[in-house]
């Protein structure tokens, strides 16, 4: 409560404790909380976007219509918390980037009584969203992996960028489940599924968070939730459904990744917005489950507490809710919790309590990054290429594994390399075509007609040209993504009719807020085909020439339409700049495809919302005219070489509730080239006391064989990985009949092990098991098998 100034920056003596790093963190951040004024406090609490537009279309939610302009000189007097996207915002040289915000960052520190400089954020949901940056694939295909430790790599590749820039950070990974493929920012997720979102979310956390970047978890919690797929609306979800599918991959990510901060969301759940909602940011996240990091607000997220929620009267009082709730900062410039806040303190109506428990979280965390040590520096000394070799490698190896072969009945992949081909279709020849909606390039340079991308992003025809230099390759757009002009239709089904194979590239082009067809505010009214995609698709398959579908997307589009029509189904979801070499190898056979669905792919346009996460009342039966069975389902994807799944073993025992089972199978490869298969375990209750999906993921293991090789895998599994909350919201393990089940999807049943839970019912708490580990063994030539020393860490761990 204490505002004695301290003493000028300039002047400070050296043995302040707050500057002593000798010091713990807390009793350091207190004597500094003693000296500030109440300005100084608040100062703390909200960032600044300089150079953000407040004119035109903008790269956030009514950002012209939430974005004020101020004196940036007297700003920084006071202090400052964060700094706003320096990168981000528009089109800058990344060293010279890096230089300008080292001199932002004395000049705030210069400014200010303390010297303390500001938290600089970026997005990186895939990659640093700044220009000449890497655009690896968008996270719904780090889903298609299954591979954590590749999407850790990446996390930390991605940091080391960040920290190299003078970030400290980055606002990512996207933690929502998805829950209705017509929502625009699908291609932001990871998968339809809590275990999978969990896994690879936290495999992102650990890289990014081991590169010394403050990973920030986002949207907490219910955003994929909001009815009618329309993006920013309301959540109907119910208590169960929030615990037992939204909130799972957020504590596995804080618990086992490390996360430092939290993104509120901008929706509401049952009538109360997550930035105003205690129980949410206070109740679970910190008592429940024990955070001491940061929560941000999502851009003017506590803004709308007024203008959209209408749960405040005024800024004074969207900044009390937003306090009380438990929002540290607010994101993405001053507004609420500058005078507005300030005044409501002078005059009572806001505790300064809560400025300060707000402000020591946030010098805490500065007291963690180094920024009040006195060597702190702006300088990084490390070199900037944000698009490096190494950078670009990386990107092609989850490119290549996020590529999902749906079907090949036709057999008409791999590519003749002396075929004649047509390629046809609106994504065939657009370098666009491979990045989502927060890629630099699709989610800045929209605004900034001229400038080039800054990245080289080969497309699908030229990297097909290049792969197949013996091939006869022609090309014909045939229409646009999204517009319903057909006089394109003749010449592109004049190049298929004169071709041996059709290789027809459909898709989305990303945007924001119905920019594009797929993205933030990009929300579907139904699961077709964007534009005339459909028709030219039809017009393609009359030829009778054999037609493969080559799909860029952000979200999986219904293909019952074309069900045996088509000679083979390729799935990519924006696969960066690296995706149409990616794709090309794939198509050529030089990439044996090994991606699985993290979404299932519908039968019909419509029937939303659903995943595959149903109790038997959400599934196909007599009573409804509706069959929501999915096309593809979740976990599924092919090959160009064969596994026998051999001798497994479990089933028929009996365990204690608090107790747990291995269940092994030998995974042999049986063609004659190099794949992976990927071994799902999912769980069936027959019998609950209150009703459970009919199968959930509960465990994962990617494993890649040679021609030939067989390896033993065992799934640790134990009975938390069954609990669900009761009637009464405690999470529990029920005894009973349980069945798990060892799959190629969550269709595709491969063994069953029936077990017995004996024993009374047991609460489990916030340290429960969340994963299954897995453990590999080499199989040696007449069966016998190896165990290694030490579990793999590659089954999510």
């Amino acid at each position: 409560m204490s505002t004695t100034p301290g003493t000028a920056a300039g002047t400070a003596p050296a043995a302040a404790p707050w500057r002593d790093p000798a010091l713990p963190a807390a009793v350091r951040v207190g004597d500094l909380l003693a000296r500030m004024t109440l300005e100084e406090k608040t100062a703390q609490l909200y960032g600044v976007w300089v150079g953000a537009a407040t004119d035109g279309d903008g790269v956030a939610p009514l950002q012209r219509e939430m974005t004020a302009a101020h004196d940036w000189d007297e700003l920084i007097t006071l202090g400052l918390g964060q700094l706003t996207r320096s990168f981000g915002t528009a089109p800058v040289d990344p060293a010279l980037g890096a230089r300008a915000l080292a001199r932002a960052q004395r000049r705030i520190a210069g400014a200010g009584r303390f010297g303390i400089p500001a938290v600089a954020h970026e997005e990186c949901l895939a990659g640093f969203t700044a220009w000449q940056a890497t655009a690896y694939p968008v996270p719904l295909a780090w889903g298609a992996t299954f591979d954590p430790a590749l999407v850790e790599e990446l996390g930390g590749r991605i940091g080391r960028d960040l920290r190299a820039a003078g970030v400290h950070q980055g606002l990512a990974p996207v933690l929502d489940v998805v829950r209705d493929l017509r929502w625009g920012r699908v291609e932001e997720t990871i998968g339809e599924d809590p275990y999978l979102v969990g896994t690879i979310g936290t495999a992102y956390v650990r890289g990014l968070e081991s590169a010394g970047i403050i990973a920030t978890l986002k949207h907490f919690a219910g955003y994929a939730s909001s009815a009618g797929a329309r993006n920013l609306a309301p959540v109907r979800a119910g208590g169960r459904e929030l615990a037992e599918v939204t909130l799972p991959p957020f504590e596995m990510a804080l618990r086992e990744g490390g996360a430092r901060s939290v993104m509120a969301a901008y929706t509401e759940t049952d009538g109360v917005p997550a930035t105003a909602d205690p129980r949410l940011l206070t109740g679970v996240l910190r008592e429940e489950w024990g955070f001491t990091g940061t929560v941000v607000a999502d851009y003017f997220g506590i803004g709308f507490l007024q203008s959209l929620h209408r749960v405040a009267a005024d800024p004074a009082g969207a900044a009390h809710a937003a306090l009380e709730a438990g929002v540290d900062v607010e994101l993405p410039t001053l507004s609420c919790y500058g005078k507005p806040l300030v005044e409501a303190v002078r005059d009572g109506r806001i505790p300064e309590a809560l400025v300060d428990r707000a402000a020591r979280r946030v010098l805490l965390q500065k007291c963690e990054l180094g920024l009040l040590d006195p060597g702190w520096t702006p300088e990084t000394g490390e070199e900037i290429d944000l698009d490096s070799a190494g950078n670009r490698a990386l990107a092609r190896r989850l490119a290549e594994k996020s590529v999902v072969l749906l079907e090949n009945s036709g057999g008409a992949l791999p590519l003749a390399p002396d075929a004649r081909i047509a390629v046809v279709g609106p994504r065939a020849a657009d370098a666009l075509a491979m990045l989502g909606c927060y890629s630099f390039p699709s989610h800045v340079l929209t605004h900034h007609p001229g400038v080039p991308p800054g990245i080289d992003i080969p497309t699908v025809l030229d990297a097909l040209r290049s792969e197949l230099p013996g091939a006869e390759v022609a090309f014909a757009r045939g229409c646009g993504v999204r517009d319903p002009d057909t006089s394109g239709f003749a010449e592109a089904v004049a190049r298929a009719a004169a071709s041996e194979v059709c290789v027809a590239v459909l898709g989305d082009r990303a945007g924001l807020f119905g920019r594009g067809t797929s993205g933030e505010g990009c929300d579907a009214e139904d699961l077709r085909l964007p534009g005339a995609q459909a028709g030219l698709l039809d017009a393609l398959v009359a030829t009778g020439v054999p037609v493969v579908l080559v799909l860029l997307t952000g979200r999986p589009y219904a293909l019952g339409r074309w069900r045996g029509r088509l000679a083979a189904v390729v799935q990519a979801f924006f696969p960066g700049e690296e995706g149409g070499p990616a794709l090309a190898g794939v198509l050529s056979g030089r990439v044996n495809p090994c991606g699985r669905l993290p979404v299932s792919v519908p039968r019909r346009p419509g029937g939303q919302p659903w995943t595959y996460l149903q109790p038997p009342l959400g599934l196909a039966g007599e009573v409804s005219s509706l069959d929501p069975t999915p096309l593809y389902p979740f976990g599924h994807g092919g090959s160009y070489t064969t596994f026998a799944w051999e001798d497994a073993e479990g089933g028929g025992a009996e365990i204690p509730t608090d107790g747990g089972y291995d269940l092994s199978l030998t995974v042999r490869n049986t063609g004659e080239r190099a794949g992976a298969e990927v071994v799902q375990l999912y769980l069936h209750d027959p019998v609950a006391s209150v009703t459970r999906p009919d199968v959930r993921l509960i465990g994962y293991r990617r494993v890649e064989l040679a021609p030939g090789e067989a390896r033993r895998l065992t799934f640790r599994f134990h009975t938390d990985l069954s609990s669900f909350p009761d009637r009464t919201g405690t999470r529990i393990v029920e005894p009973g009949e349980l069945e798990l089940r060892l799959a190629a999807s969550s269709t595709d049943v491969r063994h069953r092990a029936r077990l017995r839970l004996t024993g009374p019912v047991r609460a489990v708490g916030a340290r429960r098991r969340l994963r299954c580990e897995v453990t590999v063994s080499e199989v040696r030539p007449g069966g016998a098998t190896r165990t290694p020393r030490l579990r793999s860490t590659g089954d999510g761990v």
